[in-house]
């Protein structure tokens, strides 16, 4: 979970659409043959870089990364690759090494080119579409080191092979160096060197963090193979192998929670040329953690194995309660709900070819996989539940005392649900709404306190800010049921307020906000009620946070005054900055210890006027690791908290005590 600088406000013209009519009154263009354009080669990558990464960001950044690491994934699944090396160097170049069979160097038949060379230049060409080379993958199926190559200032390939080192240079994607031997070698693998070209990305600088998160999920997901990291900016390094591989990933996963049975339930099985793998483990906890996989990729919006793993649970949990007598017979089956609570679990699946929604493969599509998945899970769960009947009734009793919270929560959210989307009814006394009724056009800011609600709804532009006070904290949802959760009047009035539902009621479409800012005190109180309500909306609203609806104010810590002028300053940092550039004499400084201190027109100017404040938008970046740092900050268990503070007390730059 990151923050994204942004100040967006209200955007666009509301009177574009008559602009754009009456543009038909220009004379006509002429489109003809000559204006159809043909890129060759890589010119299309270039030239529409989003299509092929998805953006030019951060996120693009480093899919460049993932593909060129994922080649070398795709020869430890064929058994050929079991040692992985990246390391960032100090020019900012990636350097990925592997130890298995290396790119092919010989010449390619129908191109007279070397295999390695029509690899990194034709756009579709690689050894993935044939069952012979990879009987599985993952990778852009054939464009992903292309792309890569493309969208390089410069690459370089190192092909261990046949006793000899081969070496080419690329720039934007063309060859500039014929493919030539450079010494001779007693390994095997490929090595490839690249820097991400300027003149396409925002930011050219990889995260250390992001390849980590990465590294360590794919570690966990091919046991065996020994992957690390290396940063030469800072010397920061890490090495992953996992034997037990998704065992290993949920014991992981489960390590700042209590789980209720000791051993991890797994299961694997090859049902025709497909192969399935599932471990799971229940918590105390509250939330499902299920993250599935196929061909080692991070499939986040599911499919039908997901599908398929959710059906066997549900049904095999409902029927050895039901044999064991713990549902009786005129008490109705638990929902998968229910049994999802507290639940962590793995889904590995693999198959010859993938049918993924979408280039970036967030959905498995292949209709079979539901089956194979199902009739795996069924099968090895049954056999757990008979083979540890403890474990079985702690995952039993866990589902029933879901069943028992649903019932209440399922009242709580009749106060909660909204009658219609846009028309008032039934929104929270405290909310000072807005009058303007469309959601595109409208932002609510989430405010601590009275006072500081009072500033807030004074100084606002009424036509499209609304203002929500909140007195005090809200519940930590981290150690709360739904029901427990919805009793809180605070939370109630959010969801209320926004009109999308919550749980299993989320509509996104309801929402009536596009922007929802949180605005707390720029001290620790302030912090900790950020990270509960951050905490509420990654739990139980992870849309809002998926979608880019989520900001967080950035309210000034001081007013300085020196003779006539007037400035704010928003750091600690900033504030010595100042200091030292202008001195101390004739200085009047002013702190501000809460929101509340400001008056309306003050508030206005720093935070809430969309052409002068600055507000962070709150991206999800990696879901896993998001789940860990609020597991962490605000589950039960102080030990990962404290090493947590004291790893990162560091990075902190601004803390008001």
């Amino acid at each position: 979970m990151g923050n994204t600088p942004g100040n967006r406000g209200i955007e666009g013209n509301m009177d574009l659409m008559s602009d754009n009519l009456s543009s038909h009154s220009s004379p006509e263009i002429p489109y003809d043959a000559a204006k159809i354009q043909v890129l060759e080669g890589l010119e299309a990558v270039r030239k529409r870089p989003s299509m092929y990464i998805g953006s030019t960001g951060p996120r693009g950044l480093h899919q460049l990364a993932f593909e060129v690491i994922d080649n070398s994934i795709d020869e430890a699944m064929a058994n050929y690759c079991d040692l992985i090396e990246v390391s960032i160097r100090e020019d900012n170049s990636l350097r990925v090494t592997d130890n298995g069979r290396g790119i092919p160097v010989d010449i390619h038949p129908s191109t007279g080119r070397p295999a390695v060379e029509v690899v990194l230049t034709v756009l579709h060409a690689g050894g993935k579409f044939d069952s012979g080379a990879y009987k599985v993958s993952g990778g852009l199926h054939g464009v992903g080191v292309s792309v890569v190559n493309a969208l390089s200032e410069w690459l370089e390939v190192e092909v261990r092979s046949k006793g000899q080192t081969y070496h080419q240079r690329y720039e934007c994607g063309h060859p500039v160096t014929e493919l030539a031997i450079i010494g001779p070698s007693s390994s095997t693998g490929t090595t490839i060197t690249f820097v991400p070209d300027k003149e396409i990305f925002e930011i050219t600088e990889f995260s250390f963090d992001t390849l980590a998160h990465r590294l360590r999920e794919l570690a966990f997901l091919n046991r065996g193979v020994k992957i690390s990291l290396t940063d030469e900016r800072d010397n920061k390094s890490a090495e992953y192998l996992y034997e037990g591989g998704i065992i290993s990933f949920v014991d992981h996963l489960n390590k700042n929670k209590d789980p209720i049975h000791r051993e991890i339930f797994y299961v694997s099985k090859e049902i025709g040329s497909s192969y399935v793998e599932v471990a799971l483990q229940y918590n105390d906890g509250y939330i499902d953690n299920t993250f599935s996989f196929a061909n080692y990729i991070n499939t986040t919006e599911g499919g039908t194995h997901l599908a398929g793993f959710r059906s066997a649970l549900t049904r095999t949990i409902n029927e050895y309660a039901r044999k064991a007598g713990f549902l009786k017979e005129n008490e109705e089956n638990l929902t998968g709900d229910d049994v999802r609570e507290g639940l962590t679990a793995v889904i590995s699946v693999k198959l010859v070819a993938p049918q993924f929604e979408g280039q970036t493969k967030t959905k498995l599509g292949n209709t079979d996989m539901r089956g194979v998945v199902e009739s795996a899970v069924s099968e090895g769960l049954t056999d757990f539940f008979e083979e540890n009947p403890q474990d079985a009734r702690a995952i039993v009793d866990k589902g029933i005392q879901a069943f028992r919270g649903r019932v209440a929560a399922r009242k709580a959210k009749e106060l909660t649900r909204r009658k219609s989307a846009l028309d008032g009814a039934a929104l929270p006394g405290k909310l000072a709404d807005c009058s303007l009724r469309e959601p595109e056009l409208c932002e609510i800011f989430i405010v601590e306190g009275d006072s500081a609600g009072g500033s807030a709804k004074q100084g606002r532009d009424r036509r499209f800010q609304a203002i929500l006070p909140l007195r005090g904290k809200i519940i930590n949802v981290e150690k709360a049921r739904l029901d427990k959760i919805l009793g809180n009047a605070e939370i109630r009035a959010m969801v209320t307020a926004f009109g999308t539902g919550i749980g299993e009621d989320f509509d996104i479409d309801k929402l009536r906000y596009r922007k929802i800012v949180t605005m707390t005190d720029a001290d620790v109180d302030g912090a900790h009620i950020r990270t509960l309500l951050l905490t509420f909306f990654y739990r139980y609203m992870k849309p809002l946070v998926e979608g880019g609806h989520v900001y967080i104010a950035q309210p000034p810590l001081f007013r300085v005054r020196q003779g006539r002028k007037e400035q704010y300053v928003y750091s600690e940092n900033e504030m010595k900055e100042l200091l030292e550039d202008s001195g101390r004499q004739n200085i009047n400084i002013q702190r501000y210890k809460g929101l509340g201190e400001m008056n309306a027109d003050q508030l206005w100017d720093t935070t809430m006027n969309p052409e002068t404040r600055t507000i962070l938008q709150v991206s999800l970046e990696d879901a896993m690791a998001a789940d860990e740092i609020f597991t962490t900050l605000m589950g039960d268990k102080v030990e990962p908290r404290r090493e947590f503070i004291q790893t990162h007390a560091g990075e902190i730059t601004d803390l008001d005590i």
